[in-house]
């Protein structure tokens, strides 16, 4: 009768080492390890490289939404004016913004003055977003008040006009490179919808110092938008004592839609709210469609990786069916035959997810040498802004995008190799031993 013996025991560990070390004239079943353990070794560190791509793709698209863009944006639903137009102009904005800043988990309320008109510098012209804001309201802007991206003073942009003749504006980088303009050269705004005259409307062409320059991050803010102080964009597009909207920023961006009613309520009647989820749920919902498709396919990449231990393992099993029947004649449980295999296939599983795991994270920390060496080598363009939005390939390592990939790796990897394992302790060891 077989001896019982404690599971994983060290003489099982002992018999498995041995047939993971089998040499080139036992099979080859070492080459047969190798291929499965660098098979799982950049199937998890693919799956993780990707994940970590994901996330930091994600975060950087929220961060320059959140860092340039209100989280909640009220505005009204208009009335009809005199003329038969529609006015969605805002003309009590400062008994709003209060009412608006009272509401719990509200952070910052800022009254804004929009429209869209045509730029022009030297006979080159783009069509830009104009922004009137206050001095204080766009310092609170991380993505636009920044010293570190940004170009200028931006204290300039809180000249006054009284004192001074210049007329400061804020533009984007790539409204400064449309136009070639600096920081100290001078753009006009044309706004057709300018000047009430008795004979009609005729634009309305004021030129502005560009104070200061801006990178928001964001390919298509950068290229469209400037700013101006709150009063001169009220003048410029005849919105004296109006707002547009108000911008509000709230203390958990992700939570923004449970505060709408509360917001609605503090807003009044006829206003309207439109969150950043709202605005940029398109990209959102993509981004997480992608995230699916991808964490799929590179799972059906693990698994591929992990049925090469499969094969190793059956042929490990059929090299050495006499040791079987010799260990089973010896007093060998079935269960200890089984323990033996499958400590063969889990330990290459095992190794391999720790290579891999270790050659994802390097990849992502690392990503920004490697992506410039890999530019460099294709002569640049690699990465369009203009297609992608944001400037360059973010990667962000997330726990549980490494503890999912580990997961994924290592369930797959013990699996697939139960069942050569059973085939094993299965053989009847009279059968392995007739021909011997």
């Amino acid at each position: 009768m077989a001896a019982q013996t404690a599971p994983f025991s060290r003489f099982e560990w002992m018999i498995a080492w041995r047939y993971l070390r089998a040499k080139r004239a036992e099979g080859g079943v070492s080459v047969m390890t190798w291929i499965s353990l660098i098979g799982i070794t950049l199937a998890v560190f693919a799956l993780i490289a990707t994940l970590s791509v994901r996330s930091g793709f994600r975060a950087e698209f929220v961060d320059t939404i959140l860092g340039s863009n209100a989280h909640v944006t009220v505005y009204s639903v208009g009335t009809m004016n005199e003329a038969g137009r529609l006015d969605r102009s805002i003309p009590n904005y400062a008994e709003m913004a209060d009412r608006v800043r009272e509401v719990e988990g509200v952070t910052r309320v800022a009254p804004l003055v929009k429209g869209q008109v045509m730029a022009n510098s030297r006979a080159l012209n783009a069509g830009v977003q104009v922004f009137g804001i206050e001095y204080k309201d766009m310092l609170t802007l991380p993505r636009i008040a920044d010293p570190e991206t940004g170009l200028g003073n931006i204290e300039d942009f809180n000249a006054n006009p009284e004192e001074s003749l210049d007329r400061p504006i804020a533009i984007g980088s790539g409204v400064a490179r449309t136009l070639g303009v600096g920081v100290g050269d001078k753009i006009k705004l044309i706004n057709p919808n300018g000047n009430q005259t008795a004979f009609g409307t005729s634009p309305r062409i004021n030129a502005y110092d560009v104070v200061y320059i801006f990178s928001a991050g964001r390919y298509d803010i950068d290229q469209v938008r400037v700013y101006l102080p709150f009063e001169e964009a009220q003048s410029f597009f005849n919105r004296e004592d109006k707002a547009d909207e108000l911008e509000v920023m709230v203390t958990d961006p992700e939570a923004v839609d449970d505060m709408n009613l509360a917001l609605l309520r503090a807003a009044g009647d006829g206003s309207q709210v439109w969150t950043w989820r709202d605005a940029s749920g398109g990209f959102l919902r993509a981004l997480e469609v992608e995230d699916n498709v991808m964490f799929i396919i590179l799972s059906i990449l693990v698994l591929i990786a992990a049925m090469n231990i499969t094969s190793g393992l059956i042929m490990l099993v059929k090299n050495k069916g006499r040791d079987i029947g010799i260990l089973r004649t010896m007093g060998l449980t079935e269960g200890s035959v089984l323990r033996v295999f499958f400590i063969c296939g889990a330990m290459t599983g095992v190794l391999g997810t720790i290579f891999g795991v270790i050659l994802g994270v390097l990849f992502a920390t690392y990503i920004d040498p490697l992506f410039s060496f890999v530019n460099y080598m294709m002569g640049g363009g690699v990465w369009d802004p203009s297609i992608r939005g944001i400037y360059q390939l973010p990667a962000k390592l997330e726990f549980w995008d490494v503890m999912s990939a580990i997961g994924l790796s290592l369930g797959l990897s013990f699996i697939v190799t139960i069942f050569p394992a059973r085939r094993a302790a299965r053989m009847n060891p009279v059968e392995a031993l007739r021909y011997e």
